[in-house]
């Protein structure tokens, strides 16, 4: 992939919150509430390149030629279960959006993704789709959701992580070259257990307190 292809977030507030997220002393609650915050400010990034035309309004002072957005309907696609966490945060900037989701999980021995539930929208042919996951680690659940997804022909799929590693972009980005990735964070490492270096932990547990 070219590097053009993998856009790091390094924004102030982005990365004063994923300090926070990776404390290990930072509870569930708060944990929660800095993942939907930090994929809703990513979210303004990742859909920076949605086309717009021009509107008239009237304000209480006059008609104002103005912009709305156009054309493009938009889907959000959680990876079960640590997306989840992401959704509300993307939602709250862009309300109409659909919903999806893929369910996968990490075999803890081969370490490759086990595909357990896939329901996507009906017209998911005629919107872009943003693939959420926390994590971007040996990246082969990011690449099987994304094949599960293409299956459907949307009009274009991005992925959006929060903290990635060589190992993932590599490997998401030579099975899917077409595929832009956005991430806050491009750590270090994947450690012998295919955790990212430094990371955050498990997000999954750390979000819904299972750990």
């Amino acid at each position: 992939m070219e590097e053009n292809q993998v856009f790091i977030m390094d924004h102030p507030l982005i990365q004063h919150k994923l300090t926070l997220l990776r404390n290990k002393n930072t509870g569930s609650k708060e944990f929660r509430e800095l993942i939907s915050e930090i994929a809703m400010l990513m979210c303004y990034e990742a859909t920076r390149d949605l086309p717009l035309k021009e509107v008239e309004v009237e304000t209480p002072v006059a008609v104002a030629r103005t912009k709305v957005l156009y054309g493009r309907k938009l889907a959000f696609i959680p990876i079960l279960r640590a997306g989840i966490g992401m959704v509300d945060g993307v939602l709250s900037m862009v309300p109409a959006a659909k919903v999806g989701h893929i369910g996968l999980y990490r075999d803890p021995n081969t370490l490759e993704p086990v595909e357990y539930y896939s329901k996507l929208p009906c017209d998911i042919d005629e919107r872009e789709v943003i693939v959420l996951d926390p994590m971007l680690a040996t990246g082969g659940t990011a690449i099987d959701a994304i094949s599960i997804v293409k299956k459907k022909n949307p009009k274009s799929i991005k992925f959006m992580c929060i903290v990635s590693c060589p190992e993932g972009i590599k490997a998401l980005s030579e099975a899917h070259p077409d595929v832009k990735i956005y991430c806050a964070a491009k750590d270090q490492k994947l450690n012998k257990h295919g955790y990212i270096v430094p990371g955050l932990g498990d997000a999954g547990d750390r979000i819904f307190g299972t750990k």
